[in-house]
């Protein structure tokens, strides 16, 4: 019992909104400029996002457009 009590008080505590976290990064703004600089690219930035488009480009030229 005294054991249970105890992994209760280290738990993280959660803010008292569900769904509710503060970023750092969106507060700054970064976000959004990371977004218009994809948008007006065309490059993603994220990992998946380049993966993904480079994935199409070399399938588009090894099998031509669609």
């Amino acid at each position: 019992m005294k054991l249970l009590n105890t992994l209760k008080i280290m738990a993280k505590k959660s803010t008292p909104i569900p769904g509710l976290s503060f970023s750092w990064k969106r507060a700054l703004g970064i976000s959004q400029a990371k977004q218009k600089i994809a948008r007006e690219t065309g490059i993603p930035l994220s990992k998946q996002g380049l993966e993904r488009k480079i994935g199409n480009t070399i399938l588009k030229a090894i099998f031509g457009k669609k």
